[in-house]
């Protein structure tokens, strides 16, 4: 009996080694969280930070004494926590700061952590939700274009570096190589063979910029690394800041292989937190949907993307490829302006009403697109030859850029890749020539040149000449009034822009008329930071 006894106390034992114990604890300064699964986790009382992360024991949480947490911290906040059985065992943490609310939850078994943020106003800064993990845990190489590796020296700002170990310039802002636009990727982070540590994005229907937006999602350098959700971030946008609820976005472990893709903000299922009083919560049949039976005259090629945006909300979703057939879910209630975009270009545009529970289906929507237009001569698309396009994943001051001042351009012999700089600057490479023909016919009449933009920056706007005519000088566009051709994005709002030229303009039938393009602004900037353009396309019609 002794040794059944002794076998008995080896059993009870067991459970607080071999299986984790549901349920959460207070320390006084903290609620300790324990999934059931292999996550226990932390949240401050007295700040709403997390504190800890621990999986499988290992502490993932944190460096030099920060944490993670939506902006920088939160400040002294009222921290509360609940738990239920029902409709699963869940335990729920709130905090409130001022206008902003912080929730975390854990289900029981999952080694997630379910993450949203209600922000009410201006009041309290939130951009993103910084994941701040132990340097060291995960891989890293000297060519990601997001580690600032020890030996840099800074380029721009305090956020663009040069490596003197391999000469590549770095950021947090460089994702082009790594994830790309919004709508490409559904989470970030990294893995080694026995862990990984996922930040599954949210819907981003409070965020701004829209389905094609790059911004800073991670970064790392020898003593920190981040992974970010994006709440706000005006970095080459117009887009307003949205107010209310943004989330689910998910931090979860794995074993390293990749997250559930079930956790992806496409597929999931969140009905299950319909019932937990979480602020600002819309469940799906208080939101309606919007579907098209079709596009007319799309081109072979391209991605048609369906965008719905307003200054409360924003989705998108892809166009079949043959039919153009789409439909895009979940979206709250309100008046949405529809884009249809080919490629990333607006050519159609219009108004959709969304109700709760409501279905809108569209006719087929042919859109006007600006290629239809017969031209004389036209340079397609200029922004580089490259997939992913270099500049969307370093300085365009890199070395591995070949030249930002390539041979003139001649109608008929050259091509955009070689002979049209997808940026140009005032400082770097202003009065970028063009060279063309015209037939009798076509000098004896008067023509218009028309240069798309996507972006500009301190006001930078092409002015033209031809031969000894000028034109009269453009407005300058709408953009962001951040930087933007320097930290991996050329999408602000798309321009066409028309200049209408005399034929007094033109020589004599078979000599090459030579047109000149320059960036013109009331701002001033040196380098890289001059005035500056994206360009998209040049026809002359």
């Amino acid at each position: 009996m002794k040794f059944l006894g002794s076998l008995l106390l080896a059993a009870i034992s067991l459970p607080s080694v071999a299986f984790a114990a549901w349920g959460y604890t207070d320390n006084g300064s903290s609620y300790i969280i324990d999934t059931g699964a292999q996550l226990v986790f932390a949240v401050s009382k007295s700040n709403g930070d997390i504190t800890s992360m621990k999986y499988r024991g290992t502490e993932t949480n944190g460096y030099q004494g920060k944490n993670s947490h939506v902006e920088s911290g939160l400040g002294a906040s009222v921290v509360t926590i609940k738990q239920y059985s029902t409709p699963a065992n869940i335990i729920q943490v709130t905090v409130t700061y001022g206008t902003i609310v912080q929730t975390y939850i854990a289900r029981y078994g999952n080694n997630n952590i379910y993450m949203l943020t209600n922000k009410g106003d201006a009041t309290v800064a939130a951009s993103r939700y910084i994941v701040r993990l132990v340097p060291g845990l995960l891989p890293k190489a000297l060519t990601d274009s997001d580690y600032y590796d020890a030996s840099t020296v800074t380029v721009e700002a305090s956020d663009v570096t040069l490596s003197s170990a391999n000469g590549y310039t770095k950021s947090k802002h460089y994702q082009g190589s790594n994830y790309g636009r919004t709508m490409d990727y559904d989470y970030v982070g990294k893995a080694t063979s026995t862990l990984g540590i996922w930040l599954i994005r949210s819907n981003r229907e409070k965020a701004s910029g829209g389905p094609f937006f790059r911004s800073l999602v991670r970064g790392c350098s020898p003593i920190a690394e981040d992974l970010y959700e994006i709440l706000y971030y005006n970095m080459g946008t117009t887009d307003p800041q949205r107010w209310g609820l943004q989330g689910p976005y998910v931090l979860s472990f794995t074993d390293g292989g990749a997250p559930n893709s079930a956790l992806f903000s496409r597929n999931v299922d969140w009905s299950w937190m319909d019932t937990l009083g979480i602020k600002g919560w819309v469940p799906t049949s208080g939101r309606g949907s919007v579907a098209g039976v079709g596009i007319k005259n799309m081109k072979a090629g391209y991605t048609y993307v369906v965008g719905l945006s307003n200054t409360d909300a924003q989705y998108w979703g892809t166009a079949n490829p043959t039919t153009g057939a789409f439909s895009v879910a979940k979206i709250l209630p309100g008046t949405y302006t529809l884009t249809i975009y080919k490629g990333e270009i607006e050519v159609h545009t219009s108004s959709v009403v969304v109700t709760a529970g409501g279905k809108i289906a569209l006719n087929s929507i042919t859109p006007t697109d600006p290629s239809d237009t017969v031209s004389i001569w036209r340079i397609g698309f200029t922004n580089f030859d490259k997939t992913p396009m270099l500049p969307t994943y370093m300085h365009p001051s890199d070395k591995r850029i070949s030249t930002w001042t390539p041979p003139n351009y001649i109608v008929g012999t050259s091509n955009a890749a070689g002979s049209m700089p997808g940026y140009m600057w005032k400082d770097i490479n202003n009065g970028h020539l063009i060279y063309f023909k015209l037939t009798a016919a076509q000098t004896a009449a008067a023509h218009t040149v028309r240069i798309g933009i996507t972006e500009a920056f301190i006001g930078g706007r092409p002015q033209i000449t031809i031969n000894g005519w000028s034109s009269k000088l453009p407005a300058a566009t709408t953009q962001a009034s951040t930087r933007s051709l320097t930290v991996g994005t050329y999408r602000g709002n798309n321009v066409m822009l028309t200049y209408d030229v005399p034929a007094s303009a033109f020589l004599t039938a078979g000599q090459y008329n030579i047109m000149s393009i320059n960036v013109i602004s009331g701002s001033t900037g040196t380098g890289f930071l001059s005035p500056g353009i994206s360009l998209d396309a040049i026809d002359f019609i």
